[in-house]
């Protein structure tokens, strides 16, 4: 009964103050958004992915393929002895591979980064499966014609009878549409070509093998066939129906557990800038309600109830700004959806999905975090003595910072050495003790920045205010004499700016170490490039050979190997000489790789222990019986280099190892005769590899640019990310300047009363802002750099030797976190001027 009273005042106290409600709720609202929209978009995501391979497989009883998918495949030999198997009804072999569809007038057909296949037609009575339906003509019959899914349709602007081409590892190819069908799931992208059966295993396979063989029983269930079918083939990978889908979720499942903690990371730290502004707001609520509280202890209120009224508070308003956050968790959800698909990333498209899990996650951690941050103040508001507290003269936020700073400072230097040291390592080590270092330090930060905020603040002060006298003199007053509340409202700005700057360092370092490895590791004048997984096929690079003034044109080509049951590591092949294209520095042995001859670079001689004239056994990732096996001796050691990766094997081993199916260029080295005309060259290059759409020619500046922009889109997705901490921190600016000009109501009553101006008002609250925000700024940066160097330095192995500082984004963002002071203060300046003297003066 006692608490009744108590539930009224706090329910008369939140009516009775709106806005200061209004932007409490918010910063609940934005946090618990983040969370919310994170699970809402992976369940639906999740939900879609699971839709489509639900219909994966159907039909299919067994499928029998490699166990590792680098193998060239299964034997197609293995579909007789696989028919014979008693209780096999059908056999479908898998011919398929990637293509890039052209529209009528020649130009790419973008999927967005989802699948775009060519496979082969299984009529009716060949199909294991329910075949798609057409909504127009028919499936191929014969070498030279397709049919294409609707989406795939519709983006090309194709219709039956239309003719077009098609790119495949092996070239161009002419097609007439024959048909167009509606596959059960058609979102994100996807391009799906069916292919006559014969032209299929020309493209697709290298004439002996296939990627997998799906089976169809007949009076036997799926595990039965199974067990007989893995007993005949021992060293091949056969399974169940149920058990190729569950694969295949399995693997989605995988992918989007790393988008999911990726966004709830984010959301983390939405959660903990807002935790801050809602303990900061309650500290100053509870500053500001001292004589109020005191009066109801000196009224018989005990420290409990006192205690209760302002937990009550903070728990009314979890859970209102918990529901509000879930439903903007949606929307938020709903326009994540439309930023990715801006960027074309083809993803599948479905209905929203609002799980009973994410509802309960947003509301206990909306109402928990609120609840949480409310408590210390409530604890110490309820602690102090009625009479002390009435005192005009009383400062509730007086107590020492001696403690928290000295644990700081040790925090701080335990950071820094966990940084450094582990900087000197590379991969999960490394990069897991410079995490726990940064860790420290933002916990060092969170501490030390009440003392730390007197010092640079004054210093920021002295210059940035003198020019506006006496007004500069008093925001600087203002900034400081309040460290705890200066040091919460710019501890929200300097989380968002540290990992702003961390990536920025992480993204000008990239670049700077590709211009780094291009620079001094690429003699060549011109270079060919195609779509990433698709590189540049085999005949663009012979047309480009026969281009007048061409010297050279040398494929860089990737063979995968083992050595024994071991990965070999990152094994490249060349079609032509490496020194006219390439730099090699060679570190002994000679320098021409022999047909039978591998050249090593130090790292993986040291590692698997190779060294001149050993022995080496390749051997590609196929079955026992249709394995490549090819013994090289070492010839050279090279240092160590990006471009020309672990080892580097002869034209003949590259064959010999790679099916025909599998052969591409990932770039394709140009090499101009002495004396050719350069523009003439480029114009003869471009021609040449012109039917083969997808390939560009570029210099070596042109080069830089693209990857550059490959590194630019993945930083402006996760820019747009961040983007949320930084509104949190500005509302949190805002949200305390707003607090502290009713706190200091009377304050700016009686400087109004002797003379202040509103204008004058308006501007010392501006630079009050202004210092606060840089102060928050300069700190964050100073962190993100620190760490984005720490981090680089952990990826070294990974190509990344570069350390370079984005000096001008330093200086962007310190100047626009001067102007988000402005921004942030305009609502509580304009506020703080419209204040009445007498009114404010006479107010107890």
């Amino acid at each position: 009964m006692a608490g009744s009273p108590m539930r009224k005042v706090s329910l008369r106290n939140l009516a009775a103050h709106k806005v200061r409600l209004a932007l409490t709720l918010l910063s609940v609202v934005l946090g618990t958004a983040f969370v919310t929209g994170s699970f809402v978009f992976t369940d639906s995501l999740q939900k879609t992915f699971d839709g489509i391979f639900a219909n994966v497989a159907q039909g299919v009883d067994v499928r029998v393929s490699p166990e590792d998918v680098r193998s060239p495949g299964v034997s197609l030999s293995d579909v007789d002895t696989i028919t014979k198997i008693d209780g096999v009804r059908a056999v479908a072999p898998a011919e398929f591979g990637t293509i890039v569809l052209l529209t009528k007038a020649g130009k790419a057909v973008q999927n967005g980064g989802a699948p775009s296949i060519g496979q082969s037609y299984l009529p009716p009575d060949k199909a294991l499966e329910k075949l798609d339906p057409y909504v127009a003509g028919g499936p191929p019959t014969k070498p030279g014609e397709v049919s294409l899914n609707q989406g795939a349709a519709t983006r090309a602007d194709l219709q039956v009878g239309d003719k077009t081409k098609i790119l495949s590892a092996r070239g161009q190819l002419e097609v007439t549409i024959t048909g167009i069908y509606q596959p059960a799931s058609d979102t994100g992208g996807f391009i799906g070509a069916f292919f006559d059966e014969t032209q299929a295993r020309q493209l697709f396979t290298d004439g002996s093998h296939v990627a997998y063989i799906d089976v169809a029983g007949n009076g036997v269930s799926a595990n039965e066939l199974r067990d007989r079918i893995q007993k005949a083939f021992p060293d091949l990978k056969v399974q169940n129906g149920d058990e190729v889908r569950e694969d295949a979720k399995a693997q989605i499942s995988q992918a989007l557990s790393f988008i999911n903690y990726f966004l709830l990371a984010f959301g983390a730290i939405a959660l903990l800038v807002g935790t801050f502004i809602i303990y900061n707001t309650f500290s100053m609520i509870v500053a500001q309600r001292l004589r109020e509280l005191a009066l109801l202890r000196a009224v018989g209120a005990s420290r409990r109830q006192v205690g209760f009224s302002v937990v009550l508070e903070a728990l009314i308003v979890g859970l209102i700004g918990s529901a509000l956050g879930l439903a903007a968790g949606v929307g938020l959800a709903l326009g994540l959806t439309g930023l990715l698909n801006a960027f074309d990333l083809g993803l599948p498209t479905g209905s929203l999905q609002l799980a009973t899990r994410t509802v309960v996650v947003a509301l206990v951690v909306g109402v928990v975090v609120t609840t949480l941050s409310a408590y210390a103040p409530a604890r110490r508001a309820a602690k102090i003595p009625p009479v002390e507290a009435m005192r005009e003269e009383f400062a509730s936020t007086g107590d020492s910072l001696r403690m928290r700073t000295i644990i700081g400072a040790l925090l701080a230097v335990a950071g820094v050495v966990a940084v450094v040291i582990g900087a000197q390592f590379t991969g999960a080590e490394g990069a897991s003790t410079v995490g726990g270092g940064a860790l420290a330090l933002v916990l060092a930060v969170l501490l030390a920045a009440p003392s730390l905020s007197r010092p640079i603040v004054s210093a920021l002060g002295s210059v940035v205010t003198r020019p506006f006298g006496p007004i500069g003199r008093l925001a600087r007053s203002n900034a400081v004499r309040n460290p705890r509340r200066t040091a919460a409202t710019a501890f929200a700005l300097t989380l968002g700016l540290m990992l702003v700057s961390l990536i920025a360092t992480f993204g000008a370092s990239a670049k700077a170490s590709i211009d780094t490895l291009v620079d001094k590791g690429v003699k060549a004048d011109y270079m060919l490039t195609g779509p990433q997984g698709f590189g540049v096929v085999v005949p663009a690079e012979d047309a480009a050979r026969k281009v007048d003034g061409v010297d050279l044109a040398v494929g860089l080509r990737f063979v995968p190997a083992q050595v024994g049951d071991e990965n070999a590591g990152n094994g490249v092949s060349f079609s032509g000489p490496v020194d006219p294209v390439l730099t090699m520095d060679l570190v002994s042995g000679e320098r021409d790789i022999a047909d039978d001859g591998m050249l090593v670079s130090e790292t993986q001689s040291d590692k698997k222990g190779w060294k001149l004239g050993d022995t080496v056994e390749l051997t590609n990732y196929a079955d026992e019986k249709s394995a490549v096996h090819v013994k090289l001796k070492v010839t050279g050691i090279f240092e160590d280099s990006q471009v020309l990766g672990d080892w580097i094997v002869s034209d003949k081993t590259y064959q010999a190892m790679t099916p025909a199916d599998r052969r591409a260029d990932f770039l394709v080295l140009i090499k101009a005769k002495s004396g050719a005309d350069m523009t003439s060259l480029r114009t003869g290059l471009e021609k040449a590899t012109d039917p083969y759409v997808v390939v560009q020619v570029l210099d070596r500046e042109q080069f830089k640019g693209e990857q550059g922009k490959q590194i630019d889109t993945l930083l402006a997705v996760l820019y747009g990310l961040l983007a949320l901490a930084i509104v949190i921190a500005i509302l949190g600016i805002i949200n305390t300047l707003a607090l502290s000009v009713v706190e200091r109501r009377r304050e700016i009553g009686m400087l109004r009363a002797v003379g202040m101006a509103r204008n004058q008002v308006r501007r010392t609250i501006y630079l009050e802002s202004v210092l606060i925000a840089v102060f928050g700024a300069i700190v964050g940066v100073i962190l993100g750099l620190g760490l984005g160097a720490g981090f680089i330095r952990t990826l070294r192995d990974q190509g990344l030797g570069e350390i370079a500082i984005p000096w001008a984004q330093v200086i962007a963002m310190l100047i626009g976190s001067a102007v988000v002071g402005v921004l942030a203060a305009l609502w509580p300046a304009a506020r703080a001027a419209r204040t009445k003297p007498l009114e404010a003066i006479a107010d107890l």
